[in-house]
């Protein structure tokens, strides 16, 4: 690419070809404050829904522990296997809350950019141990905003936090007072509201960088013109393949055409340039189409097939530059012509009799008119 085109600014959309290679790539918008706020809020709903089993496990691994007579005291392998116990009780009761916090860790990161497994992102690139790179991403503009979310974020949670022991200082004073049960009943009920209290902070956060994800990566992967047109030769191929394909296409479009030359009742001609195969049976069709047309040496074509198969040949210039210029293969002719090629066809299918015996020779119908809209030069 020239030095020009290096220099061009990136403002179109990443192409659809750009976008898909990029999620290939692992290149696809995360946010970490989304998956912070969600695995604050699964840790609160299973503190909401699984807190009493908790709490009740507590309760247990205490009384385990603190009602031991004085020979259990003494007995090294009673206290080895007293805290086993409680570190199994302990685990069974926090399975539950781990489980939602594992399902909000694998939910949180595809909530923004979908499930990706990039094997390519996870290979290492010698870019990335580069001193000078790594200190040009850490003085970065990216940089100092993650820089400026994570003290907003600090401030905030801090302040909140503040805010909280301040308010709550009269309720943690006396769980010092309430009795062992109430007391750690009570002392998760705080957590759980501290714990809602906190995730607050975090989705507004959320709300503020989730956008701001999404405006960064649509950035990066923004495109040059050049680029663009670059993909697009790519994609669709070099004009002279895209021209050979058409070539190849409208020989192919010509030859079926050709197939059909047989079974026209008339061609009509200009008589040199335009060739127009016309098709009308009365039993199967409410108006005449087209079969074939052609201009040069492919109305030369066409007129050599329909001698070849005794198809009737009628020049009307007027007639055939009308049909040519209003009406595609395969299509029924307008309104307008109707009387002009039904003159035709008279004279076509009266010329038949004649031939076979059963009529008179029918004299050729100079008078074809055709409508001034439909007139060409």
């Amino acid at each position: 690419m020239s030095e020009s085109d290096s220099s061009q600014e990136k403002t179109e959309e990443a192409t659809p070809k750009k976008a898909e290679k990029a999620k290939e790539d692992g290149q696809v918008p995360r946010s970490k404050e989304l998956i912070t706020t969600s695995v604050l809020l699964a840790g609160t709903i299973g503190l909401y829904l699984f807190g009493g089993i908790l709490a009740n496990s507590m309760v247990d691994i205490a009384k385990l522990n603190f009602a031991i007579s004085r020979e259990a005291i003494f007995d090294p392998a009673y206290m080895f296997s007293n805290l086993g116990q409680s570190f199994y009780d302990a685990f069974l009761a926090l399975i539950p809350i781990f489980a939602v916090l594992l399902i909000a860790a694998i939910v949180g990161p595809i909530g923004l950019g979908g499930w990706l497994f990039s094997a390519k992102s996870m290979m290492p690139k010698m870019s990335r141990m580069n001193p000078g790179a790594g200190l040009k991403r850490m003085f970065s503009v990216t940089a100092l905003i993650e820089l400026a979310k994570a003290l907003a974020k600090v401030v905030l949670i801090i302040l909140l936090s503040l805010l909280l022991l301040k308010s709550l200082e009269g309720e943690l004073m006396s769980l010092a007072y309430q009795d062992i049960n109430a007391s750690i009943m009570h002392s998760l009920e705080i957590s759980m509201w501290s714990a809602i209290a906190l995730s607050l902070v975090t989705i507004l956060i959320a709300i503020v960088d989730v956008p701001i994800q999404i405006w960064e990566s649509a950035k990066k992967l923004k495109m040059t013109m050049q680029e663009v047109k670059d993909e697009m030769k790519d994609t669709d191929g070099k004009p002279e393949v895209k021209g050979r394909i058409r070539q190849l296409q409208q020989e192919i479009a010509n030859r079926q055409m050709m197939g059909e030359v047989p079974e026209a009742d008339v061609v009509i001609t200009n008589p040199t340039h335009y060739s127009i195969a016309v098709k009308y049976k009365p039993e199967m069709m409410e108006t005449p189409i087209v079969v074939a047309k052609g201009v040069d040496l492919v109305a030369f074509r066409i007129r050599e097939v329909a001698k070849e198969h005794s198809v009737d040949i009628v020049e009307s210039p007027v007639l055939a530059r009308a049909i040519y210029n209003t009406t595609k293969i395969d299509e029924p002719i307008p309104k307008g012509l109707y009387i002009a090629v039904a003159k035709v066809l008279a004279y076509v299918f009266q010329l038949r009799n004649f031939k076979r015996g059963l009529a008179q020779r029918p004299s050729f119908p100079y008078s074809v008119d055709v409508p001034d809209d439909l007139y060409f030069d």
